[in-house]
């Protein structure tokens, strides 16, 4: 059977606002997404909502709006789609909605679905680490009867990846593998031994270059204003549900911080609860990590041989996607293989890839992750990355992807990499070629 290529016709996201205290907290994000989803139909009037056949969403926490049903169903409806658009969501963690942009895409490659539209939502201020019914003595029994096994019951033998070039140290690898996201950042950093300034350095530049791409309006047609109600905030900081605040448009990211300096990261604290199994500096601090954000992120797919018949310049052509998996206390080199196998589906090379977008859910394991890819910083997140336009779980994938298209356009460029680290040791890729 002959697979027919796969195009993005068009992406767009709302801005990414501030888990539990930003701008989106008092909004509801179905109806965010539902405005996010018909603006893009809105600028693409030759797709017309019945040639949709079927949209996906990915989202992790499924809090509030999206505890139950089809979020992606309730998304669709409320833009204005017919009901014979089928829906379904998926939980990737981290790159949910890449996931769901692969799987509308693997779709339409094998004739089944000729457009569809991967959505991704995230709503992370309201609940955290997994929700009140969150049972922490699960971690701590699943990591007490890993101890209880043997090294090749628990596949811990170290520098069996071709993946790597360093070795992985035993007192890492024999660390429990449940482990906060933050340890895992730490556990990267001391494996390829970045010092807290090289990081720090990352994080600043990361900073600059979103404030650098907003000034010059590069993001102007990749977010999509919303009207929000500005949430009431207690004595202590937290939402009062019941009090309403003025609407504003809302369309900047809320992570940016503009004059972000070397001397300011260097006077914050690391973050509480992260250790050094090797005896270290404790280098992950709030100024070199990714936030936690609100936010929403919407692609339309179709075959190439569709958006002919349409008449439409597409964005993008998807040539190559890959996951791959590594150990849960090195989560953030997951980029690393899902990038590899994403290379060889794609038929290329890592030095045939011409703009990166990364998602920095840590700069400590950015660094070490494209080192290991041979892919040179200069290529990666060039008008800034998640470290300051956020990274709301779900809808992070599809947004990456959307910016590395965008950029291709812009640049004349022909290859781009979007990729992510995924919660439990995992790594997702996109590449996509320009049109």
């Amino acid at each position: 059977m002959e697979l027919k290529n796969v195009v993005i016709v068009d992406a767009a996201r709302s801005a990414f606002a501030r888990g539990g205290r930003g701008m989106m907290v008092a909004t509801r994000l179905d109806e965010a997404g539902a405005h996010v989803l018909r603006a893009v139909m809105e600028r693409n009037p030759k797709v017309k909502p019945s040639m949709v056949e079927d949209v996906g969403m990915g989202n992790v926490l499924g809090v509030g709006e999206f505890a139950g049903g089809i979020g992606a169903n309730v998304i669709a409806r409320m833009a204005g789609m017919p009901s014979e658009v089928c829906s379904f969501d998926s939980d990737r963690q981290c790159g949910s909605s890449m996931e769901t942009l692969h799987r509308i895409a693997q779709s339409i490659m094998v004739g089944a679905t000729e457009v569809g539209i991967a959505l991704g939502v995230e709503r992370m201020g309201r609940t955290l680490a997994g929700g009140p019914g969150f049972e922490k003595t699960r971690v701590t029994e699943f990591n007490s009867k890993r101890q209880d096994q043997t090294p090749e019951q628990r596949d811990m033998a170290p520098n069996h990846d071709d993946d790597f070039s360093v070795k992985f140290p035993d007192y890492i690898l024999d660390a429990p593998p449940l482990m906060s996201m933050t340890q895992t950042a730490q556990n990267v950093a001391e494996v390829y031994d970045l010092s807290r300034e090289a990081i720090d350095e990352f994080a600043v530049e990361s900073q600059r270059r979103t404030a650098v791409a907003y000034d010059n309006g590069i993001y102007n047609d990749e977010i999509i204003p919303l009207e929000v109600e500005t949430p009431v905030m207690d004595d202590e900081g937290k939402w009062v549900p019941d009090e309403r605040g003025e609407m504003v448009t809302f369309a900047q990211d809320e992570g940016l911080r503009r004059g972000t300096n070397m001397e300011g990261l260097g006077g914050l604290k690391a973050i509480g609860g992260i250790q050094s199994y090797g005896g270290q500096e404790i280098r992950v601090t709030a100024g070199n990590s990714c936030p936690t954000n609100d936010g929403i992120s919407v692609a339309l797919l179709m075959s190439e041989e569709k958006a002919r018949e349409l008449g439409i310049e597409p964005m993008a052509r998807i040539v190559g996607f890959g996951v791959g998996g590594v150990k849960p206390q090195l989560m953030g080199l997951g980029p690393v293989p899902s990038t590899n196998r994403a290379l060889r589906h794609a038929g290329i090379t890592s030095d045939q890839i011409d703009r990166v977008e990364f998602n920095e859910a840590f700069a400590a394991q950015v660094i070490p992750s494209c080192q290991e890819l041979g892919i040179s910083l200069d290529k990666v997140n060039v008008n800034g990355g998640s470290l300051a336009i956020g990274h709301p779980l779900g809808a992070t994938g599809a947004r990456l992807v959307g910016t590395v298209s965008r950029e291709l356009q812009r640049s004349g460029k022909r290859y781009g990499l979007a990729t992510q680290c995924i919660g439990a040791g995992m790594g997702i890729s996109t590449i996509v070629e320009a049109v």
